[in-house]
Parts: structure tokens; C-alpha cells; sequence
């Protein structure tokens, strides 16, 4: 990880599709389906993480853990994220609401 990378986080698209054919190959997945947040990192798609379920993916031959957790903590606080084991997405829980912190 650089400390000079920039990281975009946004909704995923159709335009991203050959980008996400190309990542899953890459994480020997399937293409993602549905609603998800996908991290561009210096411009380039690095990883992706569906809302409504299933496993993200993410380029194994580049730094992507840190990736993947940002897409996770901002999927957490989504409305309509679907709950993984029955729990609410991690981060959600420690969520403070603006009035009550003070």
C-alpha cells in the first residue's frame, strides 16, 4: 500500500462490467451481480463488494486487503446491505448517532 494511492469508493455500474469480468477472473470468481461497491485505486478497478449478498473480489496480484476493508466498513453503514450470518455488517453496530455523541 502507497501512502500516495487514491482510493474512489462509488456505486458499481454497467460500464464497469469488463472491468469486473476481468477482477473475478482474476479472484477465479463469478462476475458480480446486483447492487455493489467497487474501489478504483489510482484509476484502476481494484475491488469489488456486493450489497445484496455473495463474496467480494478483489485483484490477488495487488495490495487489496485495505481495499476490501473500506469497502466493507462503507458497505456496513448502507441501508438495505444485506446481513451476512444473520448479523448486522460489521461497523453498523458502532455507529453513534450525531446527536448523541456530544
Amino acid at each position: 500500500m502507497s501512502h500516495e494511492e487514491q482510493i474512489l469508493i462509488r456505486a458499481g455500474t454497467a460500464a464497469d462490467a469488463p472491468a469486473l469480468a476481468r477482477l473475478a477472473a482474476l479472484d477465479s470468481a463469478e462476475p458480480l451481480l446486483g447492487r455493489m461497491l467497487v474501489a478504483e485505486v489510482d484509476g484502476e478497478l481494484r475491488a469489488a463488494f456486493p450489497l445484496d449478498g455473495g463474496r467480494p473480489i478483489a485483484d490477488p496480484f495487488a495490495e487489496s486487503a485495505h481495499v476490501l476493508a473500506l469497502l466493507a466498513a462503507h458497505a456496513g453503514v448502507l441501508p438495505g446491505t444485506a446481513r451476512r450470518n444473520g448479523r448486522t455488517p460489521r461497523g453498523r453496530e458502532r455507529l453513534i448517532p450525531l446527536a448523541a455523541s456530544g
